[in-house]
């Protein structure tokens, strides 16, 4: 296909990500990441062999571009687990978007993140540098879910087929039609399992109207001032965790080592439970967290605290650093970070999506984490 593209952005309003974002990314993707999304270190070698290359990364805000610009989606699908043991060739998210261009015949404007959790956040990037064009600052997630129709764009009324799947072995995969998104996710699924557990996957594009209205803003930004703000607060002998805290009206909810693990590949999917023994002002406590790709359920001593679609996050409680679900270990010693989710998935047309009974919890009614000067009243 012949390239005709105009641009439909003023590139003055375009930020250059540097190798110290890169770093901050890292950290605050994995965060946002509630432990899903991939390894956010795999990405950024990717992301930073790509910069060596001489390919820029360049993110832009989604109210600086045009309207009707056309903007893909894009994210890798399978268990994050499956990325330790088998790294990605490195333009799988390439040939997504050259395909996608050849089956609507028209070029893309703008790449958009499928969701801002690990190295979910970073492959785009490299996708988007790789085909010359700017990511956009903004995704549909606000953190990391395991299944494809939960983007708040699939959400709000956007249909995710036609869509391009294409693996490390060369394969593309198109889905022309799907009566459902979830019908989607399970024929993506079932193809992702085929190819070895791991794809990346382009969805239909949006204009970025859309993706204004519908995105969940300032994505990239975010990730970046957290990772800044650990980086910052290790640098100067301060409480990471406590920055991360600061920053998103986070709340430190549990202290405790893992005395327990179960984890295993299932359909795709990285599933299982973690149990916690409390240490400092936790002792004698006991904590659990469910587990699908991400951190689903938070119990203490066996009574829920904290559901999705609300954040919960496992740092490192030394560093602050995020831990992963395939980094999980015997015996890490952890803190367990609540942080309130954004308001569009707060919704009762979000919460059917994205709650507790989307991940097999019916018994459990999602209660929003109040915002901290409330809880403090």
């Amino acid at each position: 296909m012949a390239d005709v593209r105009k641009l439909k952005y003023d590139e003055a309003d375009l930020r250059t990500l540097t190798v110290e974002d890169l770093d901050a990314l890292e950290i605050g993707a994995g965060i946002l990441g509630t432990g899903g999304g991939g390894n956010p270190y795999q990405g950024k070698l990717l992301a930073l062999q790509a910069m060596k290359e001489g390919y820029e990364m360049k993110i832009l805000a989604t109210d600086r571009i045009e309207g009707d610009a056309l903007c893909m989606s894009i994210g890798g699908i399978g268990a994050p687990v499956v990325g330790v043991e088998r790294l990605r060739e490195g333009r799988e998210g390439l040939r997504c978007l050259r395909a996608m261009e050849d089956l609507i015949r028209a070029p893309i404007d703008a790449m958009v993140c499928e969701e801002i959790g690990g190295a979910n956040a970073i492959n785009p990037l490299v996708t988007a540098a790789l085909g010359g064009l700017p990511m956009l600052d903004c995704d549909g997630m606000g953190r990391a879910f395991p299944e494809m129709q939960m983007t708040t764009f699939s959400i709000y009324g956007h249909s995710s087929t036609p869509s391009v799947m294409c693996d490390l072995h060369g394969n593309a995969v198109i889905f022309s039609h799907a009566v459902s998104e979830v019908w989607h996710e399970r024929m993506a699924r079932a193809c992702v399992v085929a190819q070895g557990g791991g794809a990346m996957l382009a969805t239909a594009p949006m204009q970025a109207h859309y993706v204004h209205q519908y995105g969940i803003p300032k994505s990239y930004t975010k990730a970046i001032a957290l990772g800044e703000a650990v980086i910052r607060a290790r640098k100067a002998q301060a409480d990471p965790i406590a920055a991360v805290c600061a920053l998103e009206d986070g709340r430190r909810i549990f202290n405790g080592k893992i005395s327990d693990l179960k984890r295993h590949l299932r359909g795709g999917f990285a599933v299982g439970d973690m149990e916690l023994t409390g240490f400092d002002d936790c002792t004698g406590q006991t904590a659990s967290v469910a587990i699908q790709n991400e951190f689903l359920i938070f119990r203490r001593n066996g009574e829920v605290e904290v559901t999705v679609p609300d954040l919960i996050v496992l740092l490192d409680v030394d560093t602050g650093y995020p831990i992963t679900t395939e980094m999980l270990r015997y015996g890490q010693r952890v803190a367990v970070v609540a942080i309130p989710c954004h308001a569009l998935l707060r919704t009762p047309r979000a919460l059917d999506v994205v709650g507790p009974a989307a991940f097999g919890y019916p018994e459990i009614t999602f209660s929003p984490l109040p915002a901290l000067a409330q809880k403090a009243a």
